[in-house]
């Protein structure tokens, strides 16, 4: 039974060592804007995307170009999976605000 126990931790710690080891990344969303609204990231690896909406009203963060699309509550977080990516510029926007709300992931 011990060594069960030992076995799940040492199995729950190396998979909890393997999710902090993802680089975290943030956006804000304010005034219906990106902030930045360029981003670099690197190339080749996992990222997370913490989106930050600072404003009163719902925004979509969307890329067709990496495939992701997440609704941000009004002054909430969330967070984006991303990647990896190929070195490049890939365009995100938000859905509800597109002509105000845009930005780019540089990976490099």
């Amino acid at each position: 039974m011990i060594r069960l126990v030992l076995a799940a931790a040492l199995l729950f710690g190396s998979a909890a060592a393997g999710a902090a080891e993802v680089p975290e990344f943030h956006l804000a969303i304010q005034d219906h804007a990106f902030q930045p609204a360029e981003l670099k990231v690197p190339a080749g690896v996992k990222v997370k995307l913490v989106v930050a909406n600072r404003d009163a009203a719902p925004e979509e963060f969307e890329s067709t170009e990496f495939n992701r699309e997440k609704i941000v509550l009004p002054n909430s977080s969330t967070s984006v999976y991303v990647g990896p990516l190929k070195p490049g510029s890939y365009r995100f926007f938000g859905d509800f605000h597109p002509d105000t709300a845009q930005g780019r992931l540089i990976a490099e």
